[in-house]
């Protein structure tokens, strides 16, 4: 670290503060307000937040986008059901506009469920703007300030503040990440979570027992610490999903977009033709207005137009590790910005274990990514340089890897303009593709999503965007102690081996997992586990409980055993082999409430067998350099 960047440092921050006269306004395109607020708000807040709502049937759901004819069109027909698809229904619906969606797969069965799970304003995209003295990296990350603390308003069961430590192995870059992160508070202004600060090596150590006091060949001189959010991205994303469903729209998980339908004469994209994986019936889904959120897939939806269509997606792997709870306290994160390699590498404490991160490195697009060995090896080489305790491969419980679609304006000159914000445009009449950007600023990428829709088929919606203020299901009247009450009012009924029915304490691990997994729905699978005998874990050590099955089988479109284990609960990416041994209950509950033959019963143990062989945990790793072993 050298004087020259602690001085350019010092005098981005002047800038930033002189430039605001010392507090900080965003710039008018993000500036918080109620918009569109009054009554069309309060209108969607009693909807979603009736404690007695049920989304409709995923029948109703599929005879709404069947209903969508050529002379009696959707608005907008969605494909993908990621954060951003999700989100660009949720928007368009609480607009007063008629919306359907299609996805794949499963809600966010791609990129959205494997990330970083961090909800950050951009602390690498500031040292940019500093450094290269760029405005428009530090338009990004005012803009992703701002869209962070509304994400954690918004879903607040779901989301929360994070304190992440920063190690420092000399003066000068105790110096360095204090000024930096001082100058992301005061950017942050009225965005700020909480202070960084700076703890010195025993108050780190005290803070965060497994960290390393000697590095290579220097010793820790101290720790910053700042504050990013946190979430449980697949279960936001299906709460997006639910949500849009309440306030209208027809959201169909497993219904694949086989081509699109255009209209002869104008050339102008008029609907999709759509399969049903589930079934296989195929049928037509019209709309004004198609909008292609296929995340790192939308190049295939483009070619479906036209087949020399130039590629837009530069697909980059993700690669994360999950290890035990001990590897990183309850509560701090830890994130060195660079290594020896230049890249980013953290350890964060997540429902109860350690991930661990995270590579990016080009790779091809597939349906199931599956992690290369040798990242696994650089991730956990990356850790154990900053930790006193042994980094062992056999101590991996899960690993997998997520493919980011970093976007190229196909519009564009030059590839210098692959980015990590969203790219929004319109190729053909009536097809608005949107990709790129990140988790955290999903909902004003919708949002954009949404305008140029409107603006496509000149729509007509009877209101300005609200969802910057809307909360999404389970959010209303929840409180962090929200656990407590299920904790004294509920039993979990458990079955036992010899088929008896007896009480178990909803003791405070079910609890709190039901409380953070579920908002103010929790009382519902409450109910479940105590009146219909369905009390007891799916596997020994995680706070997973059975009725959860049926509730999400009931209430969140939950059609398969890999919907339920990697996404409606995260079992498949905290422990592959607990996951594993939870399938055949998990099957036997899902046959139950979907009235599963024997056949599709042994197909989906089948798949979701071959599913967890992607998640590369110890026991189905190869592996033989006994470096960790």
């Amino acid at each position: 670290m050298s004087v020259a960047s602690i001085r350019r440092l010092a005098a981005g921050a002047a800038v930033i503060a002189a430039a605001s006269g010392g507090a900080v306004f965003l710039s008018p395109s993000v500036v918080s307000s109620d918009r569109g607020g009054g009554p069309v708000l309060d209108s969607l807040r009693r909807r979603i937040g009736d404690p007695t709502a049920s989304i409709p049937p995923r029948s109703a759901q599929e005879s709404a986008l069947i209903g969508a004819t050529a002379s009696n069109p959707l608005d907008v027909l969605v494909i993908g059901g990621g954060a951003t698809g999700s989100g660009v229904a949720l928007d368009a619906a609480t607009r007063g506009l008629r919306v359907g969606l299609v996805e794949r797969e499963d809600f966010s069965s791609g990129t959205s469920s494997r990330s970083t799970k961090l909800i950050h304003g951009g602390v690498r995209y500031l040292e940019k703007a500093v450094f290269n003295l760029d405005y428009g990296q530090l338009k990004l990350v005012f803009h992703a300030l701002e869209e962070r603390k509304q994400l954690i308003e918004n879903a607040p069961h779901l989301c929360h503040a994070l304190p992440c430590m920063t190690p420092c192995f000399d003066w000068f870059e105790v110096i360095y990440f204090w000024m930096g992160l001082k100058m992301y508070d005061l950017v942050a202004g009225p965005r700020l979570l909480h202070l960084s600060r700076y703890y010195s090596a025993q108050e780190s150590v005290e803070l965060f027992p497994t960290l390393a006091r000697k590095g290579k060949d220097k010793n820790l001189r101290g720790t910053v610490v700042y504050y990013d959010g946190q979430m449980n991205d697949s279960r936001l994303n299906v709460g997006l999903a639910c949500t849009a469903a309440l306030a209208g729209a027809a959201v169909l998980n497993h219904a694949e977009v086989v081509s699109l339908i255009t209209d002869d004469a104008t050339k102008r994209i008029i609907g999709a033709q759509v399969r049903n994986n589930l079934t296989g019936q195929e049928f037509d889904s019209y709309a004004k207005v198609v909008v292609n959120a296929a995340g790192p897939f939308c190049d295939s939806i483009r070619k479906m137009v036209d087949e020399d269509t130039k590629p837009m997606i530069c697909p980059s792997s993700g690669v994360h590790i999950v290890l035990p709870d001990y590897y990183s306290p309850e509560g701090m994160g830890l994130i060195v910005p660079k290594t020896k390699d230049g890249r980013v590498v953290f350890m964060l404490p997540w429902l109860g274990r350690t991930v661990a991160g995270t590579t990016d490195s080009n790779t091809s697009i597939t349906a199931l990514p599956e992690p290369h060995e040798d990242e696994i090896q650089f991730i956990l080489d990356a850790i154990s340089d900053y930790l006193n305790i042994k980094v062992r491969r056999t101590d991996v419980l899960s690993a997998w890897s997520g493919i980011r679609p970093l976007a190229m304006d196909p519009t564009a000159k030059s590839t210098e303009s692959i980015s990590r914000d969203h790219v929004v445009f319109e190729e053909c009449p009536g097809l608005v593709t949107i990709t790129g950007g990140k988790w955290t600023t999903y909902r004003s990428m919708a949002e954009d999503a949404v305008n140029a829709a409107i603006k496509s088929g000149k729509l007509s919606p009877t209101n300005e965007c609200v969802t910057q203020k809307l909360q999404l299901l389970g959010s209303y009247g929840w409180e962090p102690s929200s656990f407590t009450t299920l904790a004294q009012q509920y039993v979990r009924m458990k079955k036992t081996y010899g088929g008896k029915v007896v009480p178990g304490a909803m003791d405070t691990a079910a609890a709190k997992h039901l409380s953070h997994a579920y908002g103010s729905m929790a009382d519902r699978v409450a109910t479940i586990a105590q009146e219909e005998g369905l009390g007891k874990r799916l596997a020994h050590g995680h706070p997973f409980l059975e009725a959860e099955v049926a509730y999400c089988a009931r209430h969140e479109y939950c059609e398969s055993a890999v919907d339920f284990i990697a996404r409606r609960c995260r079992i498949a990416f905290l422990d592959t082999d607990a996951a594993a041994r939870a399938l055949q209950r998990v099957v036997e509950i899902l046959a139950s409430e979907h009235k599963w033959d024997k056949t599709r019963q042994k197909q989906e143990l089948q798949k979701a067998k071959e599913f967890l062989q992607t998640f590369k945990s110890s026991k189905n790793a190869q592996f033989n350099d006994g470096k960790h072993n």
